[in-house]
């Protein structure tokens, strides 16, 4: 559970933001948000003053909010009526989150409280929440380190001819036995993802709408991500990219697969990510830049004539090499061109270089890290080389 030091040390930075940037008080209402700073993910939302105590208000349910949650001042939601009381006339300037609050939502509270003025404060929550604490870092060494373990055991049931969706289906029963929650949390509009993938030969280099390297044919139109009902033949490599998510935490690992001998190229390639890791991980320390790691990466690809094949099929790739992971999977940092933000100390990202060849396979590596002034600390430990079976 969060601790009360937790929690307050998160309200703290967050009013210490509010004040510096004249906000007057700030409303959070999406659900991870509030479990953030609250300890409880019921039904709720947070006022958070720049200066004072804060409040939350529940709908839903009240009394499990009342046993989690970490605000002195917790309350049933109020009626229309009694809401705008709850707020001092002062408070003109409000933050929320633009980039997850629906329009209906921003609508409401806008009727709720009229006469103020809505802010955005969707980076300031997003920066804030990516730099962990050490109480946060233990939670994802222990999701890195079970979720490790439940990867130890697939060569006990891969066997050539399974389908794709045998394999995933044996990892997710094991994973779900461990303890993960499977809640993948995504902050992107129209992404999804049912836990991870187990992909073969067959249909890795499948195109389709989910932001990574990899996306799997999946099982139909409306669900075209992941395993697909194909047989996993020998010789082909299969890729195993799931998360583990405890106590809210998220891991994010890739492991490769062979039954038999792995052609020579794809071999290389997988080299080549192995690289590519190892040069990004020495330089995951407080001030370097996301964009130069990312550019660092490609100029690798394309040293080893790949670049065509980095990141995705050819003309599907994808514009990153890293990720930041946490309470979401697509928390900042991003390794990616254009983002010119400096790396801080805490802050922990999912390194996955990848190759995709289309009629060959996909080969590649990932790990979560954690960013420290050594480096790149390893928080899903277990080896990184090809299982050949």
């Amino acid at each position: 559970m969060l601790t009360k030091w937790e929690s307050e040390q998160r309200i703290i930075r967050l009013q210490t933001e509010l004040r510096t940037r004249e906000i007057d008080g700030a409303l959070i209402i999406y659900p991870i948000d509030v479990y953030y700073f609250t300890g409880t993910r019921q039904n709720a939302t947070l006022w958070v003053p720049a200066e004072g105590n804060p409040l939350l208000l529940v709908r839903k349910s009240y009394s499990r909010a009342v046993k989690e949650s970490l605000i002195e001042d917790t309350r049933p939601f109020p009626s229309s009526k009694e809401f705008p009381a709850l707020f001092p006339a002062a408070a003109k300037r409000v933050g929320l989150t633009f980039d997850v609050i629906p329009v209906q939502q921003y609508q409401y509270y806008g009727k709720l409280l009229p006469g103020r003025e809505f802010v955005d404060i969707s980076a300031v929550n997003r920066e804030l929440r990516s730099v962990k604490s050490a109480w946060e870092l233990e939670r994802m060494r222990e999701s890195g380190a079970r979720l490790s373990e439940v990867f130890r055991q697939i060569p006990e049931f891969l066997r050539p001819g399974m389908r794709e969706l045998d394999l995933a289906a044996e990892f997710e029963c094991r994973l779900r036995k461990a303890g993960s929650e499977g809640y993948v949390r995504m902050r992107a509009f129209n992404q999804e993802l049912f836990q991870g993938l187990a992909v073969s030969a067959a249909t890795a280099a499948h195109p389709g709408f989910f932001d990574g390297a990899v996306t799997g044919r999946g099982l139909s139109a409306a669900s075209p991500h992941g395993a697909s009902a194909e047989a996993i033949a020998p010789g082909m490599p299969v890729l195993v990219d799931y998360t583990g998510i405890f106590q809210g935490y998220i891991v994010d690992m890739t492991r490769i697969f062979v039954i038999g001998a792995l052609d020579p190229e794809l071999r290389r390639a997988f080299d080549t990510t192995l690289a590519i890791q190892e040069q990004l991980v020495a330089n995951l320390k407080p001030g370097a830049v996301c964009e130069e790691l990312f550019l660092q990466s490609a100029e690798m690809a394309e040293g080893a004539g790949l670049a065509r094949n980095y990141m995705g099929a050819p003309g599907e790739n994808a514009r990153f090499v890293g990720h930041g992971v946490g309470l979401e999977l697509d928390e900042l940092p991003i390794l990616a061109q254009g983002f010119k933000a400096p790396l801080r100390a805490g802050q922990t990202i999912a390194i996955e270089p990848k190759f995709v060849f289309p009629g060959l396979g996909v080969v590649g590596i990932e790990n979560t890290f954690a960013v420290t002034e050594e480096g790149g600390a390893k928080l899903t430990a277990l080896p990184d080389g090809i299982v050949t079976l």
